[in-house]
């Protein structure tokens, strides 16, 4: 994420900087995605090599990474048949000797040493018969290499197509050095004086230099700590400049009643709610009563009770003349949840109505008509609940279930089946850590849902390898004799690979072997099938009509069978943790134990078996979640890819920068408390900055024009 108002040269094509051209900017706009000036400034090294310290020969270890020594030539050699295949170069100080070995441009290197000539050389040491040497070091003149300054070189990402046209470390560094040199002055300042003296922060020319050639280690943390605190200053700034905005002005429909509907269900609720729901509906109804519209998420780990809540919240709504609808991401999770509504309404009075792609033409006109007249309460559906023919008489909540599954277009069309803005409940069974919590959804009010029902026992997860398989499958048949059911789940990374598909196949063809009918009944589902064939299989299997279900990870979210026991996950290594997580949670909704067995090949990556490990080690999402965003960043953690960050992030990392993104948060309430539309002289450069990230940047995400 860049966030300076800079001069239009850093809008400039990447192929007019010196040293680049056409051929050279086509390679970076494809294999680095940077197109402009802007972007190669903002391309931050992901490590250094420390050219401030010249080591003695006798320092060197084949164990270390790059370093430089100084030294004189005092011998040169050939080795091999003919003169051309290897060069030796004989290096020497005061402590040691050491060999420069080169196997190509020896044509070239001749030319550049003699015996007596002293050099710089900066290297990687390796070790070859016993004795250290350098292979193709960098050479350089002493007078040279010091007038120019010794710095920290960034390394930066590449790709080998990169590296085969010859743009290495070297010449990498050459394009940010020129672009440096053509540019630095033109960048004005992007944070306030007041801003930066009271966190003690450098200049952004002076960051933006020792970012990319630190002279030292103290320059670096000092360019770093004004990066990475501008970016999570800026991201919170707009996120809560946007709450802000829409608390002022965003009025909403006012639930202030409790009546018949809510009272009459939650009497008839078959168990007593949790005090963490308890909690979440005393928040939600302090929202409803504001006047202004809530932007709540609410988050929970698996069997929490979610939907509970929501179906409670939209009672309170029907008790105030409004009507409620419920988005969910599939055909599959919105029929649990329309058959959930359904028992959850009893003969309380209150209609629910299910609405997808699936439903037939009468049925669909018969809904439209019955929701345009108000006597529908509660819709319940996919997409097809903001297609334009769905008119609500009077919506005043709007429930989105797993959100990160719906694009922003989809989800804002909301905002206009209504009069005044509905209040808004996104929910999630992705455990968000709290960093990616403020960063993914800074402009909301957060509950979280930290209590499972009572009478729940833990799930037991088990790692097996192909050698358990026989006594997997005598244990899955012990529980079907049990009366309990059974998932079988296969890795489906995308529906278009055949691989994937052939190993479903498989292993369907040796369940239906191994568990033959009519003793056994095996349903399948997945992406692949038709909505029609899928719906059956999937009743099939949630009536208690079959024993085990063969699926792909479709069935990740939402599916609701509360007498399945035994959740098998094949080739558990390619799922990430917070999908085996998710996976888990379909089993241990009854009252019975449950199991979560984790089928893997032998040979496992460090980083599976660590997410192996974990599995079995916790059922906590929220531990499981944390240990995600530490292991594979924010980008990758699941569900967070689709949606994205609120802005993209150059050079903070969630996983770490916890303490200084509270920092930066806290900085921004205080500076939109005392100054709420940034309207003060000291304050302009912000509203100014917040603008340019509007037009120039990856837009955030302003749930207050999604509602």
């Amino acid at each position: 994420m860049y966030l300076c108002v800079m001069a239009n040269i850093l809008d400039r094509d990447i192929q007019y900087l010196a040293g680049i051209g056409p051929k050279r900017a086509e390679l970076l706009r494809k294999e680095l995605d940077i197109h402009s000036f802007r972007d190669l400034l903002y391309t931050f090294p992901f490590r250094y090599l420390d050219r401030t310290r010249i080591y003695a020969i006798r320092e060197i270890e084949a164990t270390m990474a790059w370093v430089q020594i100084r030294g004189t030539v005092v011998g040169i050699s050939y080795a091999g048949e003919n003169r051309g295949k290897r060069l030796v170069a004989t290096l020497s100080d005061r402590t040691g000797r050491i060999d420069l070995i080169f196997f190509q441009g020896i044509r070239y290197i001749e030319q550049k040493i003699s015996i007596g000539k002293e050099f710089i050389v900066f290297g990687r040491p390796s070790s070859f018969n016993g004795s250290l040497n350098f292979v193709h070091p960098e050479l350089e003149d002493p007078e040279t290499a010091l007038s120019q300054g010794q710095t920290m070189t960034g390394v930066y990402s590449s790709t080998e197509k990169l590296r085969n046209n010859g743009i290495g470390i070297k010449v990498f560094s050459k394009l940010i050095h020129n672009l440096l040199q053509q540019c630095l002055d033109q960048i004005p300042e992007s944070l306030p004086e007041h801003i930066r003296q009271r966190c003690g922060l450098i200049s952004i020319r002076q960051a933006l230099r020792n970012i990319h050639f630190p002279e030292n280690l103290q320059a670096l943390e000092q360019a770093r700590a004004r990066l990475k605190f501008e970016e999570l200053f800026y991201l919170q700034l707009s996120l809560l400049k946007q709450k802000n905005v829409r608390m002022r002005h965003g009025s909403a429909p006012v639930f202030g009643r409790i009546g018949e509907y809510f009272n009459d269900c939650y009497c008839r609720l078959p168990f007593e709610l949790t005090n963490a729901q308890k909690r979440v509906i005393k928040q939600i109804r302090t929202d409803m009563r504001s006047g202004l519209q809530m932007n709540r998420l609410l988050q929970g780990d698996v069997g929490s009770g979610k939907t509970m809540v929501a179906f409670l919240c939209a009672a309170i709504a029907a008790d105030n003349g409004f009507q409620t609808c419920l988005m969910a991401p599939t055909e599959v999770l919105a029929q649990q949840h329309y058959q959930g509504a359904l028992q959850f309404a009893g003969n309380s009075g209150l209609k629910v109505a299910l609405l997808t792609g699936s439903t037939k033409t009468k049925e669909r006109r018969r809904i439209l008509e019955e929701l345009a007249d108000g006597q529908i309460h509660l819709l319940v559906g996919t997409h097809a609940v903001i297609e334009d023919p769905v008119q609500f008489q009077r919506l005043g909540f709007a429930i989105i279930d797993e959100q990160h599954r719906f694009g922003v277009e989809q989800r804002a069309r909301l905002r206009y089946k209504a009069e005044l803005p509905p209040h808004i409940l996104v929910m999630t069974a992705t455990p968000i850590p709290r960093t990616l919590a403020m960063t993914l959804y800074g402009d909301l009010d957060v509950s979280v849902l930290d209590e499972l029902p009572p009478g729940r026992k833990p799930i037991t997860t088990r790692h097996l390898s192909e050698k358990h398989r026989s006594a997997l499958y005598r244990f899955l048949k012990e529980e079907i004799k049990k009366g309990r059911q059974v998932f079988i789940v296969y890795p489906m990374i995308k529906e278009s690979e055949k691989m994937d598909y052939q190993n479903l196949q498989n292993g369907y063809e040796e369940i239906v072997q191994e568990f033959p009918a009519p003793e056994y009944i095996t349903a399948v589902v997945h992406g692949q099938q038709k909505n029609e064939d899928k719906a059956h299989d999937m009743q099939l299997f949630a009536d208690g009509k079959a024993h085990i279900l063969v699926a792909t990870s479709v069935i990740e979210v939402g599916v609701n069978v509360p007498n399945a026991s035994v959740m098998v996950i094949e080739s558990a290594e390619r799922f990430g943790l917070s999908q085996l997580h998710q996976l888990r949670g379909r089993v241990g909704r009854g009252a019975e134990q449950s199991y979560c067995l984790l089928m893997t090949g032998y040979k496992l990556s460090q980083e599976s078996r660590q997410r192996i490990n974990l599995m079995c080690s916790t059922n906590d999402g929220f531990e499981l979640a944390e240990a995600d965003l530490r292991m594979r960043g924010p980008g990758d953690i699941e569900g967070t890819q689709q949606s994205g960050l609120a802005m993209d992030l150059r050079i903070s990392n969630l996983s770490k920068d916890g303490p200084l993104l509270n920092y930066a948060r806290e900085l921004a309430q205080d500076i939109l408390q005392q100054d709420p539309l940034l309207e003060r002289p000291e304050n302009k450069l912000l509203t100014h900055q917040l603008t340019y990230l509007r037009t120039h940047c990856e837009e955030p995400i302003d749930y207050s024009r999604i509602s």
